[in-house]
């Protein structure tokens, strides 16, 4: 029996497809393009697994379409699923979870694939992908350590533990698993990644935007997303330093423009056109038009909360209609879902939608309501944190200074190199009356 690059057994019709194969589990686990090769090779052989891989490649557009398109390479898969291995059998069974919407037990039984088959990375990969979604951030450290003693050798298991770690907040075992990553491969894009959360978290922005201005150079053969949004963290870097123009270029040369229909691209975009405008720099109303014309079929996707959150928000601020309809649909979804659709992403969207719309006190009072809670909805710190300044924007235009200094102090002592806070502090100094020990309080 054929065995992948990671060593685990594969059943083939085709001997050569094992090349197909060997382009999803590297690339996918690689974030490179080619994990997209796998589609070609599943039209001209009916391998199980390769089907389901092909399905995987349809369910990673995150959009209402993504089932659809998916549900012809599972049925596949499963037609030939008695002739497939226990492990590839499994794998058949968590995708075919997934494009039923039942995250639940695809990630349970991708989890169980971690434990009975280590080297199975790109079912780590997957599941870390939906522990992600949910904000369960032990579970994608728990999962990457089971990992570990029979994958050891492999760079990109270090940099999902780097992720892992980072996002449990244990940044020192996040830096010594991204850099021992990059030891072993410095083309590493994950552990870069990881390394630049760890620098914006820790305050370390000079030492971050020379660190992936260093390793950019390796960013070639990636997936849209993977290389986006590297360049996507330089750009944070920049802004705390102070560099729009660098930032604006960054956004119309490297951030926007790779794959406007892909959905993270498009989040990416939202978020760093906004964070630009909260920062004071004007962005100019066209961009956000252009961008918007790709949100305008977003509207039915409910796929994601962390996505339809940037949609609604990026349709208002180009001020299209469609901001209204997403908006109601989420309203409906919230309603027939209940749960985190509810709790935190109605009321997270009201926020946004009111400040996109310039009511500020609205937007202070809902985004209030829906951030304790806000790591349900998916996405790094380092993206909701996107939501936490536009509340603070929020308090700041509806006069509640008092919470707005509360919460700008903490940020200006996590980051003492960010010139954007500390020109936003020393203007609500000002207005509070503090002009003159400003610089007392600031780090």
């Amino acid at each position: 029996m054929a065995r992948d690059c990671l060593g685990n057994a594969v059943s083939l019709d085709d001997p050569s497809a094992l090349a197909g194969i060997d382009d999803f589990v590297e690339g996918f686990i690689a974030s490179e393009a080619r994990a997209a090769q796998v589609l070609a090779w599943a039209e001209r052989d009916a391998s199980p697994l390769l089907q389901a891989y092909a399905a995987t490649v349809h369910m990673f557009a995150e959009s209402r379409d993504a089932p659809a398109n998916a549900r012809p390479f599972m049925a596949r898969a499963q037609a030939g699923a008695a002739r497939a291995t226990t492990r590839e059998q499994r794998y058949i069974a968590a995708l075919r979870a997934w494009v039923d919407g039942d995250t639940d037990r695809a990630l349970a039984l991708l989890e169980e694939q971690v434990q009975l088959h280590p080297r199975d990375l790109a079912s780590l990969k997957l599941a870390q992908y939906h522990a992600f979604n949910r904000g369960d951030s032990p579970r994608m450290l728990r999962l990457a350590l089971s990992a570990l003693p029979q994958a050891g050798d492999v760079p990109y298991l270090h940099g999902m533990l780097a992720f892992g770690w980072e996002q449990c907040h244990a940044l020192r075992e996040a830096e010594a698993c991204a850099r021992h990553a990059i030891a072993l491969r410095r083309k590493e894009p994950w552990a870069h990644h990881a390394l630049a959360h760890v620098m914006l978290t820790q305050g370390r922005l000079h030492e971050g935007h020379a660190f992936l201005s260093e390793v950019s150079d390796t960013w070639t053969g990636l997936n849209s997303f993977m290389v986006t949004h590297n360049w996507w963290h330089q750009a944070l870097f920049a802004l705390e330093l102070d560099r729009p123009d660098e930032v604006l270029a960054l956004y119309d040369q490297r951030i926007w423009g790779v794959a406007k229909d892909y959905t993270q691209d498009q989040a990416n975009a939202i978020s760093l056109l906004s964070r630009l405008e909260l920062a004071g720099v004007t962005v100019g109303q066209e961009r956000w038009r252009e961008l918007a014309q790709w949100l305008a079929g977003r509207t039915a996707d409910q796929v994601l909360p962390f996505l339809d959150l940037h949609y609604v928000y990026g349709l208002s601020r180009a001020q299209r209609p469609e901001a209204a309809v997403l908006m109601d649909r989420i309203e409906t979804h919230a309603a027939a879902h209940g749960g985190v659709w509810r709790d935190v992403a109605l009321p997270a969207a009201r926020g946004l939608l009111a400040h996109a719309q310039g009511d500020p006190a609205t937007a202070a009072s809902a985004l209030g309501q829906a951030l304790p809670r806000m790591l349900e909805i998916g996405g790094s710190h380092a993206q909701r944190d996107w939501f936490e300044q536009i509340h603070l924007d929020a308090l700041l235009r509806a006069g509640r200074l008092t919470g707005a200094q509360n919460l700008l102090q903490q940020r200006c002592l996590s980051a003492p190199e960010s010139v954007r806070l500390r020109r936003q502090a020393h203007a609500l100094y000002h207005r509070l009356g503090l002009a003159g020990v400003a610089d007392r309080l600031l780090p």
